[in-house]
């Protein structure tokens, strides 16, 4: 089993920086992907940024890449999310999530098998 609590959120303007954190539990959190999903009002939950057990590899959104950046530290059983030059369409809560995997990482929600209860980001015009 792995908890996930995400931090961080938060009420910004359009091009502020924020930078959410997701402590996870246990002692396997190096075995498994990390991803970052978000869901706005009235949508369905989307794929944001992922990043490989190690660290080495990572994959973002097309919407996000280039302004955020995903990174994780096994040492702190954490996965990051840095958040730049937000725009009002960023608005949405962001759940962590974690994947048992011996490969990469999924793009889908569907190969998370633990999730956070999310934190809010809302960014204003």
């Amino acid at each position: 089993q792995v908890q996930l609590v995400e931090s961080g959120g938060g009420l910004v303007q359009a091009g502020a920086s924020l930078r959410l954190s997701c402590a996870a539990s246990g002692h396997t959190f190096s075995m498994h992907a990390m991803g970052w999903f978000r869901q706005a009002p009235g949508k369905e939950r989307e794929f944001v940024a992922a990043i490989s057990r190690s660290g080495t590899f990572t994959h973002y959104a097309d919407s996000v890449k280039g302004r955020f950046t995903i990174s994780r530290d096994n040492a702190k059983n954490t996965v990051y999310l840095q958040m730049n030059s937000l725009k009002p369409e960023d608005t949405a809560v962001y759940y962590c999530a974690a994947e048992p995997t011996v490969g990469l990482y999924s793009l889908t929600t569907q190969g998370y098998d633990y999730w956070g209860q999310g934190t809010q980001v809302t960014v204003s015009s």
